[in-house]
């Protein structure tokens, strides 16, 4: 695969458009996502977050525009061809089975065999390489049951289970909802590492805080259209409401630091 050019995001959207039946999601989106960088998605509900990583993520298929790759064009029809590439999606269900463990989940669907029969102690061992080259102790045994895991720890394996697989480009679905302050903490730590280690991470959040947390870019959609994108330090609170309410931003709301301003928006 050829490596992308000095300054090439690793993945580029240009012209996006999708539509159902007479309800049109996208419109002429654009969007980069560099390698190394996190790039958070904001915008109000039915903005079109969701369905820009979908369409990304090979759910969807795009009507119309274009997806680039390290440079190249690619078409993306479904959830192998993105795998192929190296991206990976966690959405809010996370899609672990309770009833199995940490190896099982982290392996389900892409189990290693040996002799026909299942390789235990390949996959445990690669398991365990994982969350140690993240840094995730947080859980007692990889042998635990992922239905006994705290809220926090559910997200560090799902987490860990995406990027196991050559991921280059790593899209989080909200994935700090639900959780309290403690296991936020730790799952925005995990974020920081996933982007430390070279990966793209583009996160879908809500949580203002969250977002000046970890994001070195922030991208803002307005009913379906990329309002704007920039590095994070251009932006305070104040304006990322203003784009997500209104699509645009009045004079000055750009001024304030980041550290103001509240929380949740």
């Amino acid at each position: 695969m050829a490596e992308p050019s000095v300054g090439e995001p690793l993945l580029r959207v240009r012209g996006i458009y999708k539509n159902f039946g007479a309800v049109q999601a996208l419109a002429d989106v654009d969007l980069d996502l560099p390698a190394g960088e996190v790039t958070a998605l904001c915008g109000d509900n039915g903005a079109g977050k969701s369905v820009l990583i979908k369409c990304m993520a090979g759910i969807y298929e795009p009507d119309q525009g274009q997806i680039y790759w390290e440079g190249r064009p690619v078409r993306i029809r479904n959830a192998h061809d993105a795998a192929a590439l190296g991206i990976e999606t966690v959405y809010q269900d996370l899609a672990l089975a309770d009833n199995l463990d940490i190896v099982q989940n982290m392996f389900l669907g892409r189990e290693r065999l040996r002799h026909r029969l299942l390789d235990e102690d390949s996959m445990e061992h690669a398991a365990a390489e994982t969350l140690a080259t993240l840094q995730v102790r947080s859980v007692r045994s990889i042998r635990q049951p992922v239905g006994s895991l705290s809220g926090g720890q559910r997200q560090s394996v799902a987490l860990c289970k995406a990027v196991m697989w050559n991921s280059k480009l790593l899209m989080l679905d909200e994935p700090t909802a639900a959780l309290g302050v403690t296991q936020t903490t730790m799952v925005l730590e995990l974020v920081r590492r996933l982007r430390d280690h070279g990966l793209a991470v583009a996160m879908i959040s809500h949580n203002l805080n969250d977002v000046f947390a970890v994001a070195d870019r922030i991208a803002v959609l307005y009913l379906g259209r990329m309002a704007i994108q920039d590095r994070a330090s251009v932006f305070n609170r104040q304006s990322i409401v203003e784009y997500m309410t209104t699509g645009g931003t009045g004079m000055g709301a750009m001024a304030a630091p980041p550290g103001n301003g509240g929380g949740r928006a």
